[in-house]
């Protein structure tokens, strides 16, 4: 009985200088909403939580994060974050433990921190500041840019990598850059890319580039147009693309940048925002265009409210009759610091030749709409 009373005090001193070295948080969202999806396979009406796409107001999500001084202004730092699905309980990010982050390094006060693992791309950083519905919603930016691959790996969030940042007196700058960890070809499945920021008082501006190369893109095929010989006609590269007989894995290199931010007039915030992104298939042929363009506002309602409304635009350069525009509008209500209910809609007009936020043909119109509950802890 001694032994097991002396035992109990030695771990309970150790795990008390544990806590006192490092500090851990438990934190995590849960969020679920009823949604209605008219995309032109039908009318669907659905439980969703964290699903592909993000038209939850956010991913629930369950993270672990902390922090251990090591003297001299410099902090040992981590964060592991695990995406769920609080309608089935399943993860989410293809299945991931830790598949929203997991990564670890160091931080200190005067150089900035450098940190290890898979890690947000910046691209995710800066749009999470610039889309008036913080990519989230049925108004949710990714669903838009690039034709939807922000929605994708590697420009969501990036394996393997290594980036430093730092912040001083409102400006921020990242640089990171993730293996490719393939034999003998340096250059395969790797990315690099960079972000920039500014924000005081008023005023947020954003930016990002990223390049990836053999990046492993979509599972499926389809084309644009379906004109054989034409750009539209690379299989598989761009979600959302209308299926063929054949199902393929692709992969493709990218180029994309991203620039915007707003301004806050008080009654209300301005958002715009300029996307840049090109996408050839890693096996050889014609490369694909995508322009994006949003205009957005968002405005408090009340003490408790916040309405939101956007309009985004995918123009595909090399397609005629390629342009896709997407209208939202959405709202929160708090009910407490942590609770608060939410609605959007979002109404995606495609062209005769593109079938973005659609299944049906090309051409066909999308329309989604949600209700949902968020809770954070």
């Amino acid at each position: 009985m001694k032994k097991s009373l002396l035992a109990l005090a030695v771990l309970s001193t150790f795990a008390g200088a544990a806590s006192a070295q490092t500090n851990i948080t438990v934190y995590g969202i849960v969020d679920a909403a009823v949604s209605f999806d008219n995309s032109g396979a039908g009318r669907t009406w659905a439980l969703d939580s964290s699903p592909a796409g993000g038209t939850n107001q956010s991913g629930s999500r369950i993270g672990f994060k902390g922090t251990e001084d090591l003297g001299s202004g410099t902090s040992a730092i981590f964060l592991l974050e695990n995406g769920f699905g609080a309608d089935d309980g399943t993860l989410k990010q293809g299945g991931r433990l830790f598949g929203r982050q997991a990564w670890v390094g160091l931080k200190t006060s005067s150089v900035g921190e450098v940190k290890l693992g898979r890690q947000l791309s910046p691209h995710y950083s800066a749009l999470d500041q610039i889309d008036p519905f913080r990519i989230g919603f049925a108004g949710n930016s990714q669903r838009v840019f690039g034709y939807g691959l922000y929605n994708q790996d590697p420009l969501t969030r990036i394996d393997n990598s290594i980036s430093y940042s730092i912040n001083a007196s409102g400006f921020t700058g990242t640089l990171i850059y993730g293996f490719g960890e393939q034999p003998d070809s340096f250059a395969s499945n790797r990315s690099y890319a960079a972000g920039i920021g500014y924000a005081n008082g008023p005023i947020n501006v954003q930016g990002a580039f990223q390049k990836s190369t053999n990046a492993p893109l979509a599972t499926g095929a389809g084309s644009l147009s379906g004109t054989a010989g034409s750009t539209a006609a690379i299989f598989g590269l761009i979600p959302n693309a209308p299926a063929s007989s054949a199902a393929v894995s692709v992969a493709g290199n990218i180029r994309a940048s991203v620039f915007g931010g707003y301004y806050d007039f008080g009654i209300a915030k301005l958002h715009l925002a300029y996307g840049d992104t090109t996408v050839e298939p890693s096996a050889g042929g014609s490369s694909v265009k995508a322009r994006n363009y949003l205009v957005g506002a968002s405005a408090p309602i009340g003490s408790v409210g916040t309405a939101m409304a956007s309009w985004i635009r995918n123009d595909m350069k090399d397609i005629s009759s390629g342009k896709s525009d997407m209208f939202a509008l959405g709202y929160t209500h708090a009910l407490s610091k942590r609770t608060n209910l939410y609605t959007s809609f979002a109404y995606t007009q495609n062209n005769d030749n593109v079938r973005l936020n659609a299944t049906g043909g090309l051409g066909e119109s999308g329309r989604f709409f949600n209700v949902g509950v968020r809770h954070l802890f």
